[in-house]
């Protein structure tokens, strides 16, 4: 790694304690300055905001007090702060996982198997706007385009995808209608094609769906009025 005046500033957002003490020790030892951490994604946008950081590292999936999964907050960073870098740093690592990661304005996504060498190369690549691939991820992705993309996110249009995500979470036609602005006869008209693209019908079937390809939390969130 090459060595630089001013060390990389960095916030990380990860709900296992120990992984993200372990990686705030390792990557201080490659020079780059920790400004944060915190182990819930809701945090995520206002210590962007107060600590400005060059790079955030994210990880995907949190537990059950949110709804949000890193990838949510990932698309608010990219929104909300266009020159931080992001990079997914996840123990999922499902191809649909990996493509939404980088369509929500993630640089790099490293799994966590991967050596720390490799999640600091992530970090520079991100610090310099470049989008970067470990070979692992890399090899992934050309699967895909080989194999094809059978994902919600793929299959779905935008609206239906939103709707698909407020069903996994448990909301009724009429909840999902007073969330999205629209009316339920509508709501129910996208409920019904999207569940027929996907080929799901069952509650659980859907739930589990959402969260093999990281729209969801792993456990179902309970919506509360």
């Amino acid at each position: 790694m090459s060595k630089r005046s001013n060390p990389i500033k960095l916030f990380i957002a990860d709900d296992h304690p120990a992984i993200s003490l372990a990686v705030t020790h390792g990557l201080k030892a490659k020079a780059m300055e920790i400004v944060g951490r915190t182990l819930a994604p809701d945090e995520v946008m206002d210590s962007v905001q107060r600590l400005q950081p060059d790079v955030v590292v994210l990880d995907v999936r949190f537990g059950r007090e949110t709804a949000n999964t890193g990838l949510d907050v990932a698309r608010k960073v990219r929104n909300a702060f266009a020159d931080v870098g992001i990079v997914v740093y996840s123990q999922f690592d499902n191809v649909e996982i990996v493509q939404e990661a980088y369509r929500a304005g993630a640089q790099a996504f490293v799994p966590k198997s991967a050596p720390l060498e490799m999640l600091a190369q992530a970090i520079e690549q991100a610090h310099a706007k470049r989008i970067y691939l470990t070979p692992e991820i890399a090899q992934l992705l050309a699967m895909v385009k080989i194999s094809g993309d059978r994902s919600p996110q793929a299959v779905l249009e935008e609206r239906e995808l939103e709707v698909f995500r407020y069903i996994a979470i448990g909301l009724t036609s009429n909840e999902i209608a007073e969330e999205m602005g629209m009316s339920p006869k509508t709501i129910s008209n996208v409920r019904q094609a999207a569940l027929e693209k996907l080929k799901v019908e069952r509650p659980a079937d859907i739930t589990l769906l959402a969260v093999e390809h990281g729209l969801i939390s792993p456990v179902p969130f309970t919506h509360a009025r």
